[in-house]
Protein backbone atom coordinates (compact mmCIF):
# COMPACT_ATOMS: atom_id res chain seq x y z
CA UNK A 1 0.00 0.00 0.00
CA UNK A 2 1.41 3.34 -0.66
CA UNK A 3 1.85 5.15 2.21
CA UNK A 4 0.07 8.48 1.64
CA UNK A 5 -0.86 9.36 5.26
CA UNK A 6 2.67 10.84 6.69
CA UNK A 7 1.39 11.97 10.10
CA UNK A 8 1.71 10.32 13.36
CA UNK A 9 -1.68 8.55 13.10
CA UNK A 10 -3.60 7.46 16.21
CA UNK A 11 -5.03 3.91 15.08
CA UNK A 12 -2.43 2.62 12.36
CA UNK A 13 1.11 1.29 13.15
CA UNK A 14 3.12 0.15 10.17
CA UNK A 15 5.76 -2.96 10.10
CA UNK A 16 9.07 -1.32 11.09
CA UNK A 17 11.99 -1.51 11.56
CA UNK A 18 13.91 -1.28 15.28
CA UNK A 19 14.37 1.89 15.94
CA UNK A 20 15.32 4.10 18.93
CA UNK A 21 12.39 5.79 20.76
CA UNK A 22 12.75 9.34 21.73
CA UNK A 23 10.59 12.02 23.24
CA UNK A 24 9.75 14.70 20.75
CA UNK A 25 10.82 17.67 23.48
CA UNK A 26 14.09 15.60 24.25
CA UNK A 27 15.28 14.90 20.59
CA UNK A 28 16.75 17.95 20.38
CA UNK A 29 19.34 16.62 23.04
CA UNK A 30 19.60 13.36 21.05
CA UNK A 31 20.28 15.29 17.52
CA UNK A 32 23.03 17.35 19.25
CA UNK A 33 24.68 13.64 20.13
CA UNK A 34 24.16 12.68 16.66
CA UNK A 35 25.70 15.48 15.24
CA UNK A 36 22.70 16.46 13.68
CA UNK A 37 21.12 19.35 15.50
CA UNK A 38 21.51 22.03 12.65
CA UNK A 39 19.63 20.09 10.24
CA UNK A 40 17.17 19.46 12.89
CA UNK A 41 17.01 22.83 13.57
CA UNK A 42 16.75 23.81 10.08
CA UNK A 43 14.38 21.73 8.99
CA UNK A 44 12.21 22.15 11.87
CA UNK A 45 11.57 25.81 11.30
CA UNK A 46 10.68 25.44 7.79
CA UNK A 47 8.04 22.50 8.79
CA UNK A 48 6.51 24.98 11.40
CA UNK A 49 6.24 27.59 8.90
CA UNK A 50 4.71 25.35 7.00
CA UNK A 51 2.28 24.37 9.74
CA UNK A 52 1.25 28.08 9.70
CA UNK A 53 0.65 28.32 5.77
CA UNK A 54 -3.18 28.45 4.57
CA UNK A 55 -2.49 27.60 1.06
CA UNK A 56 -0.67 24.34 2.44
CA UNK A 57 -3.47 23.54 4.53
CA UNK A 58 -6.09 23.97 2.11
CA UNK A 59 -4.04 21.92 -0.62
CA UNK A 60 -3.23 18.94 1.97
CA UNK A 61 -7.38 18.59 1.96
CA UNK A 62 -7.90 18.98 -1.46
CA UNK A 63 -5.26 16.00 -2.28
CA UNK A 64 -6.74 13.91 0.75
CA UNK A 65 -10.12 14.18 -0.90
CA UNK A 66 -8.71 13.71 -4.29
CA UNK A 67 -6.56 10.82 -3.52
CA UNK A 68 -8.90 9.08 -1.34
CA UNK A 69 -12.13 9.83 -2.64
CA UNK A 70 -14.93 11.42 -0.28
CA UNK A 71 -17.30 9.44 2.05
CA UNK A 72 -20.61 9.22 0.43
CA UNK A 73 -22.35 8.13 3.81
CA UNK A 74 -24.15 11.47 5.14
CA UNK A 75 -24.29 9.92 8.65
CA UNK A 76 -20.46 9.02 8.80
CA UNK A 77 -19.89 12.98 8.13
CA UNK A 78 -22.51 14.43 10.40
CA UNK A 79 -21.44 12.50 13.22
CA UNK A 80 -17.45 13.83 12.53
CA UNK A 81 -18.98 17.33 11.74
CA UNK A 82 -20.74 16.95 15.19
CA UNK A 83 -18.01 15.83 17.32
CA UNK A 84 -15.31 17.90 15.54
CA UNK A 85 -17.39 21.44 15.71
CA UNK A 86 -18.30 20.57 19.45
CA UNK A 87 -14.72 20.32 20.26
CA UNK A 88 -13.35 22.90 18.55
CA UNK A 89 -15.94 25.24 20.10
CA UNK A 90 -16.19 23.73 23.43
CA UNK A 91 -12.84 21.93 24.15
CA UNK A 92 -10.58 23.97 26.71
CA UNK A 93 -6.94 24.43 25.09
CA UNK A 94 -5.44 27.44 23.01
CA UNK A 95 -3.47 27.49 19.92
CA UNK A 96 0.22 28.71 19.84
CA UNK A 97 0.65 32.12 17.50
CA UNK A 98 2.30 29.98 14.64
CA UNK A 99 -0.74 27.53 13.98
CA UNK A 100 -3.57 27.50 12.09
CA UNK A 101 -7.40 26.92 13.42
CA UNK A 102 -8.44 23.04 12.38
CA UNK A 103 -10.14 21.67 9.75
CA UNK A 104 -10.89 18.39 8.58
CA UNK A 105 -12.70 16.06 6.00
CA UNK A 106 -14.16 12.13 5.64
CA UNK A 107 -12.67 10.41 3.12
CA UNK A 108 -13.57 7.27 1.86
CA UNK A 109 -10.82 5.06 2.88
CA UNK A 110 -11.67 2.04 4.54
CA UNK A 111 -8.62 1.82 6.76
CA UNK A 112 -9.40 2.32 10.43
CA UNK A 113 -7.08 5.42 10.80
CA UNK A 114 -7.25 9.56 11.39
CA UNK A 115 -3.81 11.52 11.07
CA UNK A 116 -3.12 15.10 12.28
CA UNK A 117 -0.94 17.14 9.50
CA UNK A 118 1.33 19.68 10.55
CA UNK A 119 -0.93 22.53 9.67
CA UNK A 120 -3.47 21.40 11.70
CA UNK A 121 -5.75 19.64 8.82
CA UNK A 122 -7.65 16.50 10.54
CA UNK A 123 -8.23 13.80 7.82
CA UNK A 124 -10.59 10.90 9.21
CA UNK A 125 -11.07 7.72 7.28
CA UNK A 126 -14.83 6.32 6.84
CA UNK A 127 -13.14 2.76 8.16
CA UNK A 128 -12.65 4.68 11.31
CA UNK A 129 -16.21 5.83 11.75
CA UNK A 130 -17.50 2.93 10.77
CA UNK A 131 -14.99 0.94 13.15
CA UNK A 132 -16.21 3.10 16.22
CA UNK A 133 -19.98 2.08 15.12
CA UNK A 134 -20.22 6.28 14.84
CA UNK A 135 -20.06 6.72 19.00
CA UNK A 136 -19.21 10.10 19.18
CA UNK A 137 -17.89 9.56 22.62
CA UNK A 138 -14.96 7.32 21.15
CA UNK A 139 -14.93 9.82 18.08
CA UNK A 140 -14.31 12.87 20.34
CA UNK A 141 -11.55 10.58 22.26
CA UNK A 142 -9.91 10.10 18.60
CA UNK A 143 -10.56 13.16 17.18
CA UNK A 144 -9.23 15.17 20.15
CA UNK A 145 -6.28 12.71 20.53
CA UNK A 146 -5.22 14.06 17.23
CA UNK A 147 -6.35 17.68 17.84
CA UNK A 148 -3.45 17.22 20.83
CA UNK A 149 -0.82 16.41 18.07
CA UNK A 150 -1.72 18.94 16.24
CA UNK A 151 -1.74 21.95 19.63
CA UNK A 152 1.53 20.21 20.54
CA UNK A 153 3.11 20.26 16.96
CA UNK A 154 4.33 16.77 17.11
CA UNK A 155 4.49 15.91 13.74
CA UNK A 156 6.51 19.25 12.93
CA UNK A 157 9.18 17.72 15.26
CA UNK A 158 8.25 14.20 13.82
CA UNK A 159 9.66 14.87 10.40
CA UNK A 160 12.45 17.31 11.55
CA UNK A 161 14.24 14.62 13.32
CA UNK A 162 13.55 12.18 10.53
CA UNK A 163 14.93 14.56 8.10
CA UNK A 164 17.61 15.17 10.69
CA UNK A 165 18.55 11.58 10.49
CA UNK A 166 17.94 10.38 6.81
CA UNK A 167 18.78 13.48 4.28
CA UNK A 168 20.30 16.21 6.49
CA UNK A 169 18.39 19.88 6.18
CA UNK A 170 15.81 19.32 3.03
CA UNK A 171 14.51 22.74 2.60
CA UNK A 172 11.00 22.84 2.06
CA UNK A 173 10.28 26.36 1.35
CA UNK A 174 11.38 25.79 -2.31
CA UNK A 175 8.06 24.23 -2.59
CA UNK A 176 5.85 26.64 -1.03
CA UNK A 177 4.76 29.33 -2.76
CA UNK A 178 3.61 32.48 -0.23
CA UNK A 179 1.56 33.98 -2.91
CA UNK A 180 0.21 31.08 -4.85
CA UNK A 181 -3.44 29.85 -3.52
CA UNK A 182 -1.35 26.81 -4.09
CA UNK A 183 1.07 24.45 -2.36
CA UNK A 184 3.16 22.63 -4.51
CA UNK A 185 4.32 20.16 -2.04
CA UNK A 186 3.15 16.57 -3.36
CA UNK A 187 2.23 14.86 0.35
CA UNK A 188 2.44 11.39 -1.46
CA UNK A 189 5.90 11.75 -2.12
CA UNK A 190 7.28 12.88 1.02
CA UNK A 191 7.98 8.98 2.49
CA UNK A 192 9.81 8.64 -0.46
CA UNK A 193 12.63 11.61 0.63
CA UNK A 194 12.43 10.56 4.75
CA UNK A 195 12.35 6.84 5.83
CA UNK A 196 8.77 6.73 7.44
CA UNK A 197 9.69 4.44 10.21
CA UNK A 198 12.42 6.84 10.99
CA UNK A 199 9.65 9.49 11.19
CA UNK A 200 7.04 7.89 13.26
CA UNK A 201 10.06 6.77 16.01
CA UNK A 202 9.16 9.17 18.59
CA UNK A 203 5.47 7.85 18.31
CA UNK A 204 5.40 6.57 21.78
CA UNK A 205 5.94 9.28 24.37
CA UNK A 206 4.11 11.15 21.91
CA UNK A 207 0.87 9.05 21.55
CA UNK A 208 0.83 8.81 25.43
CA UNK A 209 0.78 12.69 25.84
CA UNK A 210 -1.91 12.92 23.21
CA UNK A 211 -3.78 10.58 24.89
CA UNK A 212 -3.64 12.48 27.87
CA UNK A 213 -4.45 15.94 25.76
CA UNK A 214 -7.22 14.50 24.28
CA UNK A 215 -8.69 12.98 27.49
CA UNK A 216 -9.42 16.64 28.95
CA UNK A 217 -10.07 18.26 25.51
CA UNK A 218 -13.31 15.73 24.97
CA UNK A 219 -13.96 16.30 28.47
CA UNK A 220 -14.19 19.47 28.87
CA UNK A 221 -16.52 19.68 25.66
CA UNK A 222 -18.77 17.63 27.50
CA UNK A 223 -18.17 14.34 26.03
CA UNK A 224 -18.30 11.30 28.65
CA UNK A 225 -14.29 10.67 30.37
CA UNK A 226 -14.97 6.95 29.77
CA UNK A 227 -14.70 7.56 25.66
CA UNK A 228 -11.15 7.17 25.38
CA UNK A 229 -10.60 3.75 27.16
CA UNK A 230 -13.78 2.46 25.16
CA UNK A 231 -11.92 3.79 22.10
CA UNK A 232 -8.76 1.90 22.70
CA UNK A 233 -10.91 -1.37 23.87
CA UNK A 234 -12.55 -1.19 20.49
CA UNK A 235 -9.17 -0.85 18.74
CA UNK A 236 -7.44 -3.77 20.66
CA UNK A 237 -10.81 -5.91 19.39
CA UNK A 238 -9.99 -4.58 15.52
CA UNK A 239 -6.43 -5.15 15.83
CA UNK A 240 -6.70 -9.12 17.65
CA UNK A 241 -9.55 -10.08 15.59
CA UNK A 242 -10.46 -7.82 12.56
CA UNK A 243 -8.39 -6.67 10.53
CA UNK A 244 -6.37 -8.67 7.54
CA UNK A 245 -4.10 -5.93 6.21
CA UNK A 246 -0.88 -7.42 7.98
CA UNK A 247 0.77 -4.04 7.56
CA UNK A 248 -1.54 -2.46 8.83
CA UNK A 249 -0.51 -2.38 12.36
CA UNK A 250 2.48 -3.87 14.14
CA UNK A 251 1.89 -6.78 16.38
CA UNK A 252 4.96 -6.80 19.48
CA UNK A 253 6.79 -10.20 19.36
CA UNK A 254 7.56 -9.38 22.98
CA UNK A 255 4.64 -8.44 25.12
CA UNK A 256 4.99 -5.01 26.77
CA UNK A 257 7.99 -4.03 23.79
CA UNK A 258 7.37 -0.53 22.82
CA UNK A 259 10.50 0.32 21.15
CA UNK A 260 8.91 -1.44 17.32
CA UNK A 261 5.81 0.40 17.32
CA UNK A 262 5.07 4.30 17.45
CA UNK A 263 1.85 3.21 19.28
CA UNK A 264 1.80 1.75 22.55
CA UNK A 265 0.05 -1.10 23.13
CA UNK A 266 -3.55 -0.93 23.12
CA UNK A 267 -4.32 -2.38 26.52
CA UNK A 268 -1.77 -0.47 28.37
CA UNK A 269 -2.83 2.83 26.46
CA UNK A 270 -6.76 1.64 27.86
CA UNK A 271 -5.90 1.43 31.27
CA UNK A 272 -3.83 4.74 31.43
CA UNK A 273 -7.07 6.56 30.20
CA UNK A 274 -9.32 4.46 32.84
CA UNK A 275 -6.90 5.65 35.87
CA UNK A 276 -7.39 9.42 34.45
CA UNK A 277 -11.33 9.02 34.44
CA UNK A 278 -10.99 7.92 38.23
CA UNK A 279 -8.73 10.53 38.80
CA UNK A 280 -10.93 12.62 37.26
CA UNK A 281 -13.65 12.30 39.70
CA UNK A 282 -11.57 11.81 42.75
CA UNK A 283 -10.81 8.60 42.76
CA UNK A 284 -14.23 7.52 43.59
CA UNK A 285 -15.00 5.58 40.61
CA UNK A 286 -12.99 2.38 39.59
CA UNK A 287 -13.45 -0.58 37.00
CA UNK A 288 -12.74 -4.10 36.75
CA UNK A 289 -12.26 -6.69 34.54
CA UNK A 290 -13.42 -9.88 35.66
CA UNK A 291 -13.06 -12.66 33.29
CA UNK A 292 -14.97 -11.20 30.53
CA UNK A 293 -17.32 -8.96 32.35
CA UNK A 294 -16.45 -5.79 33.63
CA UNK A 295 -17.46 -4.30 37.03
CA UNK A 296 -17.83 -0.43 38.35
CA UNK A 297 -16.93 0.68 42.02
CA UNK A 298 -17.76 3.55 44.12
CA UNK A 299 -15.13 3.32 46.45
CA UNK A 300 -14.88 -0.28 46.19
CA UNK A 301 -18.39 -1.38 46.56
CA UNK A 302 -19.98 -2.13 43.21
CA UNK A 303 -22.51 -0.49 41.84
CA UNK A 304 -22.53 -2.12 38.01
CA UNK A 305 -21.99 -5.71 36.27
CA UNK A 306 -21.53 -5.02 32.63
CA UNK A 307 -21.75 -8.31 30.08
CA UNK A 308 -21.75 -8.36 26.58
CA UNK A 309 -25.13 -8.04 24.83
CA UNK A 310 -26.18 -9.32 21.78
CA UNK A 311 -23.24 -9.79 19.02
CA UNK A 312 -21.09 -6.81 20.11
CA UNK A 313 -17.95 -7.82 21.60
CA UNK A 314 -17.59 -4.79 22.60
CA UNK A 315 -20.31 -4.21 24.88
CA UNK A 316 -19.84 -4.79 28.23
CA UNK A 317 -16.32 -2.86 28.38
CA UNK A 318 -18.26 0.21 26.75
CA UNK A 319 -21.46 0.45 29.07
CA UNK A 320 -19.03 -0.16 31.79
CA UNK A 321 -16.72 3.30 30.80
CA UNK A 322 -19.65 5.20 29.98
CA UNK A 323 -21.78 4.47 33.25
CA UNK A 324 -18.79 4.79 35.35
CA UNK A 325 -17.35 8.10 33.25
CA UNK A 326 -20.94 9.51 33.65
CA UNK A 327 -20.35 8.81 37.58
CA UNK A 328 -16.18 10.31 37.61
CA UNK A 329 -17.66 13.77 36.15
CA UNK A 330 -20.62 14.04 38.13
CA UNK A 331 -17.70 13.35 40.83
CA UNK A 332 -15.63 16.26 39.02
CA UNK A 333 -18.29 18.85 38.68
CA UNK A 334 -20.39 18.99 41.98
CA UNK A 335 -18.42 19.86 44.94
CA UNK A 336 -21.59 18.43 47.28
CA UNK A 337 -23.85 15.45 46.91
CA UNK A 338 -26.50 18.53 45.95
CA UNK A 339 -25.37 19.25 42.26
CA UNK A 340 -26.65 15.70 41.88
CA UNK A 341 -29.88 16.55 41.64
CA UNK A 342 -31.65 12.53 43.29
CA UNK A 343 -35.41 12.84 42.90
CA UNK A 344 -37.90 10.56 42.29
CA UNK A 345 -39.30 10.08 39.00
CA UNK A 346 -42.22 7.71 39.37
CA UNK A 347 -41.24 4.51 41.07
CA UNK A 348 -37.45 4.91 40.38
CA UNK A 349 -34.86 7.13 41.74
CA UNK A 350 -33.50 9.55 39.14
CA UNK A 351 -30.73 11.67 39.10
CA UNK A 352 -28.06 14.47 37.57
CA UNK A 353 -29.18 16.44 34.21
CA UNK A 354 -30.13 15.80 30.49
CA UNK A 355 -26.02 16.46 29.42
CA UNK A 356 -24.79 14.07 26.89
CA UNK A 357 -22.01 12.91 29.14
CA UNK A 358 -24.72 11.71 31.95
CA UNK A 359 -26.71 9.94 29.33
CA UNK A 360 -25.64 6.41 29.49
CA UNK A 361 -25.54 5.92 33.67
CA UNK A 362 -28.59 7.61 33.65
CA UNK A 363 -30.34 5.31 30.72
CA UNK A 364 -28.43 2.23 32.53
CA UNK A 365 -29.41 2.96 36.09
CA UNK A 366 -32.82 3.51 34.54
CA UNK A 367 -32.64 0.06 32.78
CA UNK A 368 -31.51 -1.82 36.17
CA UNK A 369 -33.16 -0.22 38.70
CA UNK A 370 -29.79 1.10 40.31
CA UNK A 371 -30.90 5.18 41.15
CA UNK A 372 -31.54 4.58 44.80
CA UNK A 373 -28.16 2.07 45.36
CA UNK A 374 -26.26 5.12 43.42
CA UNK A 375 -27.52 7.57 45.80
CA UNK A 376 -26.80 5.89 48.82
CA UNK A 377 -23.01 4.82 47.67
CA UNK A 378 -22.96 8.64 46.87
CA UNK A 379 -23.96 9.68 49.91
CA UNK A 380 -21.14 7.60 51.50
CA UNK A 381 -18.75 8.85 49.16
CA UNK A 382 -19.26 12.46 49.97
CA UNK A 383 -19.69 12.24 53.62
CA UNK A 384 -16.62 10.30 53.94
CA UNK A 385 -14.45 11.90 51.01
CA UNK A 386 -11.10 13.65 52.37
CA UNK A 387 -10.87 17.30 52.05
CA UNK A 388 -7.62 16.83 50.42
CA UNK A 389 -9.73 14.66 47.40
CA UNK A 390 -11.67 18.28 46.41
CA UNK A 391 -8.46 20.46 46.47
CA UNK A 392 -6.58 17.84 44.52
CA UNK A 393 -9.66 18.18 41.78
CA UNK A 394 -9.62 22.00 41.85
CA UNK A 395 -5.30 22.29 41.56
CA UNK A 396 -5.57 19.91 38.96
CA UNK A 397 -8.25 22.55 36.79
CA UNK A 398 -6.26 25.27 38.27
CA UNK A 399 -3.21 24.31 36.47
CA UNK A 400 -4.65 23.11 33.45
CA UNK A 401 -6.55 26.40 33.36
CA UNK A 402 -3.59 28.23 34.01
CA UNK A 403 -1.39 26.40 31.43
CA UNK A 404 -3.94 27.19 28.63
CA UNK A 405 -3.90 31.10 29.53
CA UNK A 406 -0.47 31.27 29.32
CA UNK A 407 0.19 29.71 26.07
CA UNK A 408 -3.05 32.74 25.19
CA UNK A 409 -0.76 35.47 26.49
CA UNK A 410 1.96 33.95 25.09
CA UNK A 411 0.07 34.16 21.34
CA UNK A 412 -1.41 37.17 22.41
CA UNK A 413 1.73 39.16 22.77
CA UNK A 414 3.93 37.76 20.45
CA UNK A 415 6.31 40.30 17.98
CA UNK A 416 4.94 41.96 15.36
CA UNK A 417 5.66 39.85 12.16
CA UNK A 418 3.57 36.55 13.90
CA UNK A 419 0.67 39.24 15.02
CA UNK A 420 1.03 40.42 10.88
CA UNK A 421 0.54 36.60 9.51
CA UNK A 422 -2.07 35.90 11.71
CA UNK A 423 -3.80 38.86 9.45
CA UNK A 424 -2.57 37.60 6.66
CA UNK A 425 -3.91 34.13 7.31
CA UNK A 426 -7.02 35.21 7.59
CA UNK A 427 -6.81 37.25 4.25
CA UNK A 428 -6.19 34.22 2.66
CA UNK A 429 -9.06 32.14 4.19
CA UNK A 430 -11.29 34.53 2.67
CA UNK A 431 -9.30 34.26 -0.51
CA UNK A 432 -10.59 30.66 -0.34
CA UNK A 433 -14.16 31.51 0.91
CA UNK A 434 -13.24 29.85 3.98
CA UNK A 435 -15.22 32.93 5.89
CA UNK A 436 -15.36 31.06 9.18
CA UNK A 437 -11.88 30.27 9.58
CA UNK A 438 -11.48 33.79 9.00
CA UNK A 439 -12.87 34.90 11.51
CA UNK A 440 -11.64 32.71 13.74
CA UNK A 441 -8.02 33.89 12.43
CA UNK A 442 -8.81 37.57 11.95
CA UNK A 443 -10.14 37.43 15.95
CA UNK A 444 -7.07 36.28 17.22
CA UNK A 445 -5.21 38.76 14.89
CA UNK A 446 -7.02 41.71 16.56
CA UNK A 447 -6.69 40.42 20.14
CA UNK A 448 -2.67 40.42 19.36
CA UNK A 449 -1.12 43.36 21.45
CA UNK A 450 1.61 43.94 18.76
CA UNK A 451 -0.81 43.60 15.24
CA UNK A 452 0.40 47.10 13.72
CA UNK A 453 -3.03 47.27 10.89
CA UNK A 454 -6.40 47.08 12.80
CA UNK A 455 -7.92 48.83 10.12
CA UNK A 456 -7.03 46.57 7.79
CA UNK A 457 -8.14 43.81 9.98
CA UNK A 458 -11.61 45.29 10.39
CA UNK A 459 -11.97 45.18 6.41
CA UNK A 460 -10.68 41.63 6.25
CA UNK A 461 -13.41 40.79 9.24
CA UNK A 462 -15.67 42.77 7.03
CA UNK A 463 -15.23 40.26 4.65
CA UNK A 464 -15.17 36.92 6.08
CA UNK A 465 -18.74 38.09 7.65
CA UNK A 466 -20.24 38.60 4.25
CA UNK A 467 -18.28 35.39 3.28
CA UNK A 468 -20.90 33.97 5.91
CA UNK A 469 -24.12 35.93 5.06
CA UNK A 470 -23.96 38.66 7.14
CA UNK A 471 -24.04 41.59 4.84
CA UNK A 472 -25.20 44.69 7.59
CA UNK A 473 -22.03 43.50 9.75
CA UNK A 474 -19.36 42.86 6.70
CA UNK A 475 -20.17 46.67 5.55
CA UNK A 476 -20.38 48.40 8.69
CA UNK A 477 -16.92 46.94 9.61
CA UNK A 478 -15.65 47.98 5.83
CA UNK A 479 -16.90 51.29 5.98
CA UNK A 480 -14.59 51.67 9.22
CA UNK A 481 -11.73 50.11 7.82
CA UNK A 482 -11.99 52.86 4.73
CA UNK A 483 -12.78 55.87 7.21
CA UNK A 484 -9.87 55.14 9.24
CA UNK A 485 -7.28 54.44 7.09
CA UNK A 486 -7.91 55.27 2.86
CA UNK A 487 -4.76 55.18 1.86
CA UNK A 488 -4.25 51.22 2.66
CA UNK A 489 -5.73 50.27 -1.28
CA UNK A 490 -6.89 46.97 0.35
CA UNK A 491 -9.38 48.29 2.47
CA UNK A 492 -10.93 49.21 -0.71
CA UNK A 493 -10.93 45.99 -2.87
CA UNK A 494 -12.21 44.35 1.39
CA UNK A 495 -14.98 46.80 0.20
CA UNK A 496 -15.69 46.33 -2.93
CA UNK A 497 -15.63 42.71 -2.54
CA UNK A 498 -18.19 42.69 0.00
CA UNK A 499 -20.40 45.48 -2.29
CA UNK A 500 -20.28 42.79 -4.79
CA UNK A 501 -20.98 39.82 -2.72
CA UNK A 502 -24.26 42.09 -1.57
CA UNK A 503 -24.75 42.84 -5.03
CA UNK A 504 -23.85 47.16 -5.37
CA UNK A 505 -21.86 46.40 -8.44
CA UNK A 506 -21.16 50.03 -9.49
CA UNK A 507 -20.29 50.75 -6.09
CA UNK A 508 -18.37 47.70 -6.01
CA UNK A 509 -16.40 48.95 -9.21
CA UNK A 510 -16.66 52.54 -7.72
CA UNK A 511 -14.05 51.05 -4.79
CA UNK A 512 -11.73 49.49 -7.49
CA UNK A 513 -11.30 52.26 -9.26
CA UNK A 514 -10.71 54.70 -6.03
CA UNK A 515 -8.13 51.43 -5.18
CA UNK A 516 -6.11 51.67 -8.54
CA UNK A 517 -5.74 55.28 -7.71
CA UNK A 518 -3.65 54.13 -4.95
CA UNK A 519 -1.77 51.96 -6.88
CA UNK A 520 -2.54 51.26 -10.33
CA UNK A 521 -0.23 48.18 -10.65
CA UNK A 522 -1.99 46.15 -8.11
CA UNK A 523 -3.55 42.98 -10.09
CA UNK A 524 -5.92 41.83 -7.40
CA UNK A 525 -7.81 45.08 -8.47
CA UNK A 526 -7.93 43.62 -11.82
CA UNK A 527 -8.43 40.38 -11.24
CA UNK A 528 -11.94 41.74 -9.00
CA UNK A 529 -12.52 44.07 -12.10
CA UNK A 530 -12.53 41.72 -14.52
CA UNK A 531 -14.36 39.27 -12.03
CA UNK A 532 -17.40 41.93 -12.42
CA UNK A 533 -16.92 42.59 -16.05
CA UNK A 534 -17.42 38.71 -16.70
CA UNK A 535 -20.15 38.44 -14.79
CA UNK A 536 -21.94 41.52 -16.47
CA UNK A 537 -20.86 39.56 -19.65
CA UNK A 538 -18.63 42.40 -20.92
CA UNK A 539 -16.01 39.98 -22.39
CA UNK A 540 -14.13 42.49 -23.68
CA UNK A 541 -13.92 44.33 -20.95
CA UNK A 542 -13.19 41.30 -18.88
CA UNK A 543 -10.56 40.44 -21.18
CA UNK A 544 -8.63 43.55 -20.48
CA UNK A 545 -8.54 43.24 -16.81
CA UNK A 546 -7.56 39.90 -16.53
CA UNK A 547 -4.81 40.40 -19.18
CA UNK A 548 -3.50 43.49 -17.01
CA UNK A 549 -3.74 41.19 -13.53
CA UNK A 550 -1.87 38.70 -15.77
CA UNK A 551 1.11 40.98 -16.67
CA UNK A 552 1.40 42.69 -13.13
CA UNK A 553 1.54 39.15 -11.54
CA UNK A 554 4.44 38.00 -13.27
CA UNK A 555 2.45 36.03 -15.56
CA UNK A 556 1.05 33.68 -13.06
CA UNK A 557 -1.27 31.12 -14.76
CA UNK A 558 -3.64 30.29 -12.07
CA UNK A 559 -4.62 34.07 -11.22
CA UNK A 560 -6.96 34.38 -13.91
CA UNK A 561 -9.75 32.21 -15.00
CA UNK A 562 -8.90 29.70 -17.88
CA UNK A 563 -11.18 30.30 -20.34
CA UNK A 564 -9.30 33.60 -20.67
CA UNK A 565 -5.85 32.62 -20.31
CA UNK A 566 -6.92 30.57 -23.54
CA UNK A 567 -7.12 33.79 -24.78
CA UNK A 568 -4.67 35.89 -22.76
CA UNK A 569 -1.71 33.50 -23.25
CA UNK A 570 -3.05 29.99 -25.39
CA UNK A 571 0.74 28.37 -24.62
CA UNK A 572 0.47 28.35 -20.28
CA UNK A 573 -3.93 27.61 -20.67
CA UNK A 574 -2.00 24.71 -22.72
CA UNK A 575 -0.10 23.57 -20.06
CA UNK A 576 -2.48 24.02 -17.15
CA UNK A 577 -4.58 21.40 -19.42
CA UNK A 578 -1.47 19.07 -19.39
CA UNK A 579 -0.58 19.54 -15.74
CA UNK A 580 -4.39 18.67 -15.24
CA UNK A 581 -4.99 15.68 -16.93
CA UNK A 582 -1.66 14.11 -15.84
CA UNK A 583 -2.80 15.09 -12.22
CA UNK A 584 -6.03 13.39 -12.60
CA UNK A 585 -4.37 9.91 -13.83
CA UNK A 586 -1.65 9.90 -11.32
CA UNK A 587 -4.53 10.49 -8.49
CA UNK A 588 -6.53 7.54 -10.40
CA UNK A 589 -3.41 5.15 -10.51
CA UNK A 590 -2.47 5.76 -7.13
CA UNK A 591 -6.36 4.64 -6.13
CA UNK A 592 -5.90 1.90 -7.90
CA UNK A 593 -2.99 0.72 -6.00
CA UNK A 594 -4.09 1.56 -2.94
CA UNK A 595 -7.22 -0.42 -3.56
CA UNK A 596 -5.62 -3.59 -4.54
Amino acid sequence: MKKFFIVMLLTVATLLNPVQVFAADAWAVAAEALGVLAAYQSTLRQMLKLGNNVNAQMAIRKQDMEHNGVDANKRDVEVVDSVMTRLVRDGQYELRVNSLPFVWSVNDSEKFNAACYPMNYISVNRGLVRGLHCDENQLAAVLAHEMTHGIEQHSAKSYAQAVAQQLGAMVLAANIDDNSRTSHIDWGKLPAMVDYSIAKNIGVPAEYAADEGGFYIMTSAGFNPGGGAAAMNRLDYYVRYETTDVLEFDIHDVSGDETFSDHPETDRREAKLLEMMTNYGGGHVTVRKADRAYRVFIDGREIFFSVNIGDDPSSAAVNAYYFAGGLSKAFHDHDTIDGWNFRRVGNQTDFLTDDFAYREVRELSALYNLGDKIQTLVELAYKYESPRTRQRIHEADAAREERWAKVRVDADTAKAKAATQLRVNADIYNDHGQGELALVEIERAMRAANQDDLAECLAIRGRAKAICGDYDGALADVDTAVAQDPKNLYNFLNRADVRHMRGEVDLALEDINRALAVDEKNPIAYRLQGDIFDEQGNVDAATESYRKCYVLSKKNPHIVPLTYLEKIDPKAADKLHKAEAERAAKNSADKSTDDA
